[in-house]
């Protein structure tokens, strides 16, 4: 055990300093395609950690990632929040919102979960339209540059700096990845994984099974609506796609081409569903059929994602 804890801290801390370093080698445009990938990968982490290690499918969570993206848009472009205060105001939230959903979705199993959180999801999306005055619907919110520089700590922070951002985005993610690997190989997350696995054994042997769901999406949804939030102050955006159906199911591709149930997997997944669009994007607007091409070829050669086919194979202490 003690020696798989040194390889997988060894790994994960690989994967983040190659992801430092590759800031000095790439171009402007895959400087900011990384820092989307790494903030878009947060956002799946969170999901990974209901769907992945917990069992639970969920179709509602751009309800989440909403939440922290248009706390932290509306916050600084009505309310006149620092970008500081509004990011915790937006996890703070974000947080609340988890609980509260997961409190009532939680009535639900099974199909049920998963109808339960689309219909939030969706009456999420079509408030933030029919409220349209304030959340500028379709159109969405621009944070302009001047509300993203203010002062920490005796320095002037710019989020229109792309090293800045990037940097930022990096730190977020190592921050999330450390959450994920501190829940996922505590006792805590073995009793996830027990819910998944076999919700009425895990009942049987006295565990509260709602309390341990109810704690995972909580986390999931947290994580998510920091995401969220990054998202809108470092891209300067807040808009209604991003709270559609269509973000609730991206995670849920992420996860399931990088591997659901591993640390890294929702990354690898982020990263290379992106590199697949953008570069179909180059020769057709049907990139969704590119997607759809590496999906089947995921389902026939790595049925368990790109990092559960590897931890199956090769690595089994992969986490």
């Amino acid at each position: 055990m003690k020696g798989d804890g040194a390889r997988i801290a060894l790994l994960h801390g690989a994967v983040l300093a190659l992801l430092f370093l590759a800031q000095f080698v790439a171009g402007d445009y895959v400087q900011l395609s990384l820092t989307r990938i790494m903030v878009l990968a947060i956002y799946a982490m969170g999901y990974n950690l209901l769907y992945g290690y917990t069992g639970l499918l969920s179709l509602g969570h751009a309800m989440f990632f909403a939440t922290g993206l248009y706390v932290a848009a509306i916050g600084t472009t009505r309310i006149g929040l620092g970008v500081p205060e509004v990011f915790l105001l937006a996890i703070a939230i974000g947080a609340l919102v988890s609980l509260a959903i997961g409190g009532l979705a939680l009535r639900a199993s099974g199909v049920a979960f998963m109808i339960v959180t689309l219909m939030f999801s969706q009456a999420a999306f079509l408030t933030i339209l029919y409220f349209g005055e304030y959340t500028r619907g379709d159109e969405g919110i621009v944070i302009a540059d001047s509300i993203r520089r203010f002062g920490f700590l005796g320095m002037t922070v710019d989020l229109a700096s792309a090293t800045l951002r990037y940097n930022l985005a990096l730190a977020l993610l190592a921050i999330a990845m450390g959450v994920c690997l501190a829940i996922v190989r505590s006792p805590l997350g073995h009793v996830l994984i027990a819910i998944r696995e076999n919700e009425s054994r895990a009942t049987m042997l006295g565990y509260d099974v709602t309390r341990y769901k109810l704690f995972a999406v909580v986390v999931s949804g947290t994580l998510s609506a920091t995401a969220g939030a990054a998202y809108a102050l470092m891209f300067a955006y807040a808009g209604s796609t991003l709270a559609s159906i269509q973000y609730s199911i991206h995670p849920l591709l992420w996860t399931l081409l990088g591997g659901a149930a591993t640390v890294l997997g929702p990354l690898a997944g982020t990263a290379v569903m992106y590199a697949v669009v953008d570069i179909a994007s180059g020769f057709t607007t049907a990139n969704l059929l590119a997607v759809g091409v590496v999906l089947i070829l995921l389902v026939l050669f790595f049925r368990k994602g790109l990092l559960g086919t590897v931890r199956q194979r090769w690595l089994p202490w992969l986490p």
